[in-house]
């Protein structure tokens, strides 16, 4: 949640916070059934369905030195694992006696994962332009003001504790700047793409577009008129506000 973010931006990042996260957690071992990323002029959204409550547990097997190859390289090799040389275990090889050691690599909670994942995304995103503001490191397209991020299932939710700076994640967003500005708390995606509609935010750009367009061309031919079509400019539109309301001059 941000200042206004540039209408010609919004579709390429939206689509960059979906792939940033999306590709880092299934690295980490987290796969999902399915993701949707949005933009409106104040907010990047990323839903993500069926992802595992914890990364697999992995076990990886590695062959070593040889037994009798000087102390140096199993001290590499002890290094690589992170194991000690009382871990490790001699083996028949083609080759002679071989090192041979298994590193047991714990799954780790969703939770854990999302936080690392979603800071790393922040503070790398490609923005083509951002900016610093106040005495912050951290970069962005314009000063970010706030980050939601909660897991949710079967209606309990749990918000993801991770702090980029001196933004801490919660649950809270905010709705339209002025006509639902309050904070709205939320417990799931569904919880919150409702609660934003109500506080006059339309998530979808698809969504704003095709409002735009269906009330001009209903407000057009009212007075006997025929809307010019223009798709780039109707994109524009819907990437500059978050509730649109047609209006037509004289």
């Amino acid at each position: 949640f941000s200042e206004e973010i540039p209408a010609r931006m919004q579709q390429r990042a939206s689509a960059d916070l979906q792939r940033l996260v999306t590709e880092a957690l299934v690295e980490e071992g987290l796969t999902y059934a399915h993701a949707k990323a949005f933009a409106t002029p104040r907010r990047l959204t990323l839903a993500i369905e069926g992802l595992l409550a914890e990364s697999p547990a992995i076990s990886e097997e590695r062959k070593g030195p040889r037994t009798d190859a000087p102390e140096k390289a199993l001290e590499g090799f002890q290094r690589s694992t992170g194991l000690t040389k009382d871990d490790h275990e001699a083996r028949s090889d083609k080759k002679g006696e071989v090192w041979f050691a298994t590193i047991n690599k714990p799954g780790r909670p969703a939770a854990k994962i999302v936080a690392e994942v979603l800071e790393t995304a922040v503070r790398n995103f490609p923005w083509p332009k951002s900016m610093r503001w106040g005495n912050g490191t951290l970069k962005w397209v314009r000063p970010l003001h706030a980050i939601l991020c909660v897991l949710s299932d079967n209606g309990e939710a749990e918000t993801v504790a991770l702090r980029i700076d001196d933004i801490a994640s919660g649950n809270t967003t905010y709705g339209h700047r002025f006509m639902a500005p309050d904070a709205i708390t939320v417990s799931s995606f569904e919880d919150y793409e409702a609660k934003l509609k109500r506080a006059h935010v339309i998530l979808s750009p698809e969504e704003r577009a095709e409002t735009i367009q269906h009330d001009a061309a209903q407000a057009a031919f009212a007075q006997g008129l025929e809307v010019v079509e223009d798709k780039g400019l109707l994109a524009e539109v819907a990437g500059l506000v978050e509730w649109p309301v047609v209006l037509m001059g004289a």
